[in-house]
């Protein structure tokens, strides 16, 4: 029995658990993931942490294959994910259909959430959405950071403030029951990311970890990519 390790972006967290669930099944191979932000799992990575698989950004990834952490010619893009806005399930929906909507939603919030922008993707488009909007000033004191999406969506879920807003990749909100997703950033605001699975280039698993990475981005997984959030670019 082989075991595969995973390092991925917490916004391909719902897809890596179910492909891994059905990996686990059909093969009898073990799958032991860890989730966070990009930068966190790219410091791992280059720290010299065991691992078969890396899921990150496409831009990251190539990175790496640079730096002679992922083998190149590995890579393999899952699809692309936006940025959206959610509220907790049940919560009144602000209007995020316009840049001028947002911006009033968000000077209107009590707490803004969303990924720490030092380690986070989604983290660094909301910092420089507020920017863009003038208001950075206005709602800084009122944003917690959270390590991941995830965790920042498992806040919102719980919380008792009725006019909190989180803001994280679309993956991370559908796949929190306890939060709804209220839309997409809009177009002026929004940055989409690719992601891609990579072969590590020290895999102690190499040939279990290339037939993951086929199961992750094959046509039969294409369904399942498009109900997380991914959207595919042919």
């Amino acid at each position: 029995m082989a075991v595969v390790r995973v390092l991925s972006a917490g916004a391909a967290q719902a897809v890596v658990e179910k492909i891994a669930d059905a990996f686990r099944r059909e093969t009898g191979n073990e799958v032991r993931a860890d989730f966070g932000a990009v930068g966190a799992m790219r410091a791992r990575v280059t720290g010299g942490e065991a691992v078969d698989v890396i899921v990150l950004t496409r831009a990251l990834i190539e990175e790496l294959a640079s730096g002679g952490y992922v083998t190149p010619g590995t890579g393999a893009d899952l699809g692309t994910v936006g940025t959206g806005v959610a509220v907790r399930k049940g919560g009144a929906l602000p209007d995020v259909a316009s840049a001028q909507a947002l911006r009033a939603s968000l000077l209107a919030a009590g707490t803004v959430v969303c990924p720490d922008p030092a380690i986070a993707t989604a983290g660094k488009v909301v910092m420089r959405m507020l920017e863009r909007l003038d208001i950075a000033v206005q709602v800084k004191p009122r944003m917690q950071y959270f390590p991941n999406g995830y965790a920042a969506m498992k806040w919102l879920a719980a919380s008792a403030e009725p006019r909190a807003i989180g803001i994280t990749q679309i993956t991370e909100i559908l796949a929190n029951n306890g939060v709804s997703h209220v839309g997409p950033l809009p177009a002026e605001l929004q940055m989409k990311t690719v992601y891609t699975a990579g072969l590590a280039a020290q895999a102690p698993a190499p040939e279990a970890a290339r037939e993951f990475i086929s199961r992750l981005v094959a046509p039969a997984a294409r369904p399942m990519l498009a109900e997380a959030g991914y959207k595919f670019e042919d």
